[in-house]
């Protein structure tokens, strides 16, 4: 079991640092709002290896059963391994290969609000997001929130590979 989480956590995190690459080299002349749409296909794409992890074992190590609970673990676990993998991508990104990346964010949402909001709707949304745009210039909140973001889908990924592959 623990070299499948381990292989199967490794592919998903070389896939998800791959396709960050790529959309930043080839794909980032794109909108924010595209490349989010991008970025969350990514996860998704990452984050198969959960299926496949758990496919594996069943088949290959474990004489073709796993029950439910095995399967949940072991997605978990190779989602695990993803997402702390983009967490740290996700800092090393925005503190030392594009720091201005924050700033840029910023000021293309406020653009964006102020061109499709109500001049007094404008101003609440706008001192929301200055009260919030410390936190996410702060690395460790940076981590655990991409992290975090790709956990929750890769849990999800997990409940439905576990209850497809489930065989007793």
């Amino acid at each position: 079991m623990k070299k499948t989480v381990i292989r199967y956590g490794l592919y998903g995190a070389l896939t998800i640092c791959l396709l960050f690459l790529f959309s930043w080299y080839v794909l980032g002349d794109l909108s924010f709002s595209t490349q989010e749409v991008i970025g969350y296909a990514s996860m998704v794409i990452s984050l198969a290896f959960v299926y496949f992890g758990i496919k594996h074992f069943r088949d290959k190590e474990n004489h073709g059963k796993v029950n439910f609970k095995k399967a949940l673990t072991l997605g978990v676990l190779i989602s695990l391994i993803t997402a702390v993998t983009f967490g740290l991508l996700d800092v090393l990104f925005t503190e030392v290969l594009n720091p201005e990346f924050m700033e840029e964010y910023y000021e293309a949402t406020v653009k964006s609000m102020r061109d499709s909001l109500p001049p007094d709707e404008f101003e609440v949304q706008l001192a929301e997001i200055e009260s919030q745009k410390e936190m996410f210039s702060n690395p460790i909140f940076s981590f655990a929130l991409m992290g975090m973001t790709v956990f929750v889908i890769g849990f999800i990924i997990s409940l439905i590979s576990a209850l497809i592959l489930q065989r007793k």
